[in-house]
């Protein structure tokens, strides 16, 4: 019994999140790279994913399109993610124009997220992202700076977040 329960606590801390469809879909052959919590004030407000396109020796910090799969965990309007997005776009080096540039496409691509719900993000180097709402995609952003500088949000040394980085930036494996 002792035997069983260790294998399962070992399973749990070593889940492999499945495949988003909407990565599925691509053709590309995906693999996860790194996850972990995002949490502010202790609220958890969401599990982010990281996955990367390309063969095994592709890292996340190539030229590769890389995937952000984002789990949330509580309720959050629209509006609310959009004006956070923004303040992180802003804090990490966007120009007024671009930000509102960048509002209009966001308002069309960035749903409502109920609590369980996903969004996933592709960055896609020197064209811009994609995004899917529950495995449908919402739209695209052709700006390779917009996505640069939205990816950047979780993945720069400057992340609000270095933990959640330091996880999604974790090498598969260790």
């Amino acid at each position: 019994m002792r035997k069983l329960f260790a294998a399962f606590l070992l399973a749990g801390s070593t889940l492999v999140h499945a495949l988003p469809d909407a990565l599925r879909e691509t053709g590309t052959a995906w693999r996860q790279w790194g996850s972990g919590e995002m949490t502010w004030l202790g609220f958890a407000l969401y599990r982010a994913t990281l996955w990367v396109a390309g063969p095994p020796t592709a890292n996340p910090a190539a030229d590769v399109p890389t995937a952000l799969q984002l789990e949330y965990r509580r309720d959050i309007p629209r509006d609310r993610l959009i004006q956070t997005t923004l303040d992180e776009l802003r804090r990490l080096g966007a120009g007024e124009a671009q930000l509102q540039r960048w509002q209009a496409e966001l308002q069309r691509v960035f749903p409502d997220v109920r609590e369980g719900e996903t969004i996933v993000g592709v960055h896609y180097p020197g064209r811009g992202a994609a995004f899917f709402y529950r495995g449908v995609p919402t739209g695209e952003i052709s700006d390779a700076e917009f996505a640069r500088l939205f990816f950047a949000i979780w993945l720069d040394p400057r992340s609000r977040s270095p933990a959640l980085r330091a996880a999604l930036l974790k090498p598969p494996g260790l």
